[in-house]
Order: C-alpha cells, then structure tokens, then sequence
C-alpha cells in the first residue's frame, strides 16, 4: 500500500486531496491546526487515515511531523498544502509577518524534514517525492498581495535549490511545484471578483495527476499557463504601474 502525508488538510485542496487518495485505497496521514475536520475525515476512511494535528510555525511541528510519518507506516509523497494569504494593500505589520511565519518558515520545517526523511543514511536512502501547492502568484509581486507573492516565490526558488542539492548528494529524491491560480476554497474566503476562478471539483484532479506524474512544475490550468506566460515578457518598468486589483 502507498503512502502519502498531506500537511494542511483540514480544509480545501489538501482535504480533497486527502480525500481522493483515500479512496484510491491509498495509506494516508493527514494534519493540520484544526483537529475536528481531520477526525471527521479519519472517521469515514478509518482504514486508510491517521491524523495528527500539527502547527506548522510551532517548533514542535517537525517532531509531530516525524511522528505523524511512523503513524502513517512510512512516508512515500508528502504534499505540502499548507498555507496563508490574503490582499493587504494597507501593509499591516501582523499579517505580512503571519504570512512569513507560515509560508516561508513552517513550509521549511515541514519540506526539510521530509528531505532528511528521504535522504535518510547512506544505506537506507529511499525514494520519495516532495510536493508543493505553490501559486502563480509568485510569478511576479503583486501590490496587493506582496507577502504572499514574495513568500510563494520563495517556495520556487527553494524547491529548485533542494533539486540541486539532491542531485549532488545522489539521493531519489523528486519535487513538484503545483501553482495553481484562482480557486475557489476557504483560503479565499470573503473575497470576490477572482478572474478565471476555478472550482474545487476542477482543479483537485488535474494536481493529482500533475503529481503522480512527477511533473517538476505544473500550471493549474491552461488559462493560467497562457497568462503566466505573458506575465512574464512584461518589463518591470511597465508592471509596476499596471492597477492589478481583484477585489
């Protein structure tokens, strides 16, 4: 039986996520800050998930992890779904840092750990896949949103060094970047006028498959694969006076 951990499962994609590898009869340990959602979804796949709850900015997180993983019997993907965001214009101080704290300093303890895990000792080096739900985000800062651009930009720029640092120390170890662009989950709850929002039932298929695939970087959709492209032959003398909003 595969195996597969999902950090930031108790809402959204990675419940969904969650959810369908369950069904495939996949082993499955899931966690989050929230235990009742994890109990809920534990209780209708008892033979297939274990949970434990996990605070990514706390310290303990990479021993809880650690622990969640011999709970889980063994740990083949992880997916990092983990994650906060929202539009900020005004820049308070609170939320950039809320947002540092979880995206940049608990995605490291969480993909690190899963690194170590993988890497394991010389002899007992395995296979493993790390994933990550990133954003298309990242592909430029946006006003509105500059902690969480600048944050999922990180993430890309971090999984491209653990590739590389991977190859050099000759582990199996693969990575895939998932940027998804707008869907419509609790992350943007009380938000609206998204463009080329994406439903749930939409996009949790198309990561799955990007993902059992191993595809290095996937774009969810092919909308958000044209547009990011074309974000990215803007000039940044031109970008920065364009009035992105989306509220």
């Amino acid at each position: 039986m595969k195996r597969i951990v999902i950090i930031g499962a108790s809402s959204g994609l990675g419940y969904r996520i969650a959810e369908e590898f369950a069904m495939k009869g996949w082993k499955v340990g899931i966690a989050a800050r929230r235990e009742t959602p994890l109990k809920t979804l534990q209780e209708r796949f008892p033979d297939n998930i274990t949970y434990l709850t996990i605070d990514i900015t706390s310290n303990d997180a990479v021993s809880r992890f650690m622990s969640l993983i011999k709970m889980t019997g063994g740990m083949d993907i992880l997916i990092h779904a983990s994650g906060i965001g929202r539009q900020n214009p005004e820049l308070d101080i609170d939320n950039e840092i809320n947002t540092v704290n979880t995206n940049i300093t608990g995605f490291i303890r969480i993909v690190d750990t899963a690194y170590q895990y993988f890497k394991g000792s010389s002899s007992q080096r395995q296979e493993g896949h790390i994933a990550v739900i990133s954003s298309v985000a990242g592909t430029m800062g946006i006003g509105i949103a500059a902690s969480y651009c600048a944050t999922k930009r990180f993430q890309y720029t971090y999984l491209t060094a653990l590739e590389q640092l991977a190859n050099i120390e000759r582990t199996n170890i693969s990575f895939t970047d998932i940027r998804p662009g707008f869907i419509d989950t609790p992350l943007l709850a009380g938000e609206k006028n998204y463009p080329m929002m994406m439903s749930i039932d939409y996009a949790v298929p198309r990561i799955i498959r990007a993902i059992l695939q191993k595809k290095r970087i996937a774009i969810i959709d092919w909308r958000w694969r044209i547009l990011v492209s074309l974000w990215r032959l803007i000039p940044r003398c031109l970008w920065k006076h364009l009035p992105i909003k989306t509220g």
